[in-house]
């Protein structure tokens, strides 16, 4: 694919395994993060995002694994940073943390106070951003959640922000496929070089076909090569190909992102151990562990996608 862009293609969020006592398990991260460099098609990956359960981890523990991701595979793909911050002033020691550890780039959260206004108040966001972006000189991907959640920003302040020259993507988590086109069209009249990243799994394939440019993406920990395939057979217009692949990700969506939706990426984590890419599904709380019957769906899902004999 040719492309100037500077994040595209296939982009996993890397999840974060821990050992019993809940620390980090280095030996077990540094070989996921192996496993995912070595797909072919994966063009960067995304450390300290929902799927490593960021929100868990102190500042101290953000830093420890970006380290070991920069270590481990920085020199064979770019790295986001995610940025989850309810602070603008914490959102930019984050980012100074990100920079100063390797990032090629930093993935910005929505502060949650956002939901009580990021719609009505655009200046909010933009302010956010724009402070950021005037203290640290790093390249942003924002990140749209869903409109109905209450923090995903209007088309209209997507537009906007990507007028900032540090802007240089936006993952899209709309998870709506209307607004998700209303999105990409807005962003492509900016004229500016910005990139649409689709987080919209459930739907993968249709914002693919929509243009968009790649993914990032918590099921690509454990199917990434299987979407870099899709988004493969879509840019070459083999639309056949294209179902077929889709077909083999549809039981992993369907298992995966199941009610509760909190479970999504503790689900996931036990697809990876069941897969041995490593050695346990350990969560940390308020996350509880998955029962039996759910990690049999989850096997079963595997089966039906071609993961697992």
């Amino acid at each position: 694919m040719k492309t100037g862009l500077l994040f595209h293609g296939v982009i996993p969020a890397n999840i974060l395994p821990f050992k019993a006592d809940l620390s980090i398990d280095e030996t077990a991260y540094r070989k996921h993060l192996s496993w995912l460099a070595n797909t072919k098609g994966v063009t960067g990956i995304t450390v300290n995002g929902h799927a490593a359960e960021v929100s868990s981890l102190s500042r101290e523990e953000r830093i420890r694994a970006l380290a070991i991701a920069a270590d481990e595979v920085g020199g064979r793909v770019p790295l986001i940073a995610g940025i989850y911050a309810d602070g603008t002033q914490e959102a930019v020691e984050l980012a100074r943390d990100a920079k100063a550890g390797g990032a090629a780039g930093i993935l910005v959260f929505p502060p949650t106070l956002f939901m009580w206004g990021a719609q009505v108040k655009p200046e909010m966001v933009l302010r956010h951003f724009t402070a950021i972006a005037d203290q640290v000189d790093i390249r942003i991907v924002v990140f749209e959640y869903p409109p109905a959640s209450g923090i995903g920003y209007s088309p209209e302040t997507l537009a906007e922000l990507a007028k900032l020259p540090s802007v240089v993507a936006v993952k899209d988590w709309s998870n709506d496929i209307v607004a998700f086109e209303q999105n990409l069209r807005v962003i492509r009249q900016t004229g500016r070089r910005v990139a649409m990243l689709s987080s919209f799994t459930m739907s993968l394939f249709a914002t693919f076909v929509l243009g968009a440019d790649g993914c990032i993406s918590g099921m690509g920990s454990v199917a990434a090569d299987l979407q870099a395939e899709l988004f493969e057979a879509v840019q070459q217009r083999d639309l056949g190909r294209a179902r077929v692949v889709n077909d083999r990700l549809e039981p992993l969506v369907r298992v995966f992102y199941a009610p509760p939706f909190v479970d999504m990426h503790n689900r996931m984590k036990a697809a990876l151990a069941l897969l041995g890419r490593i050695p346990a599904a350990h969560v940390r709380p308020p996350l509880t562990p998955l029962g039996d019957e759910e990690r049999a769906r989850i096997r079963l899902a595997l089966k039906a996608a071609g993961l697992l004999q």
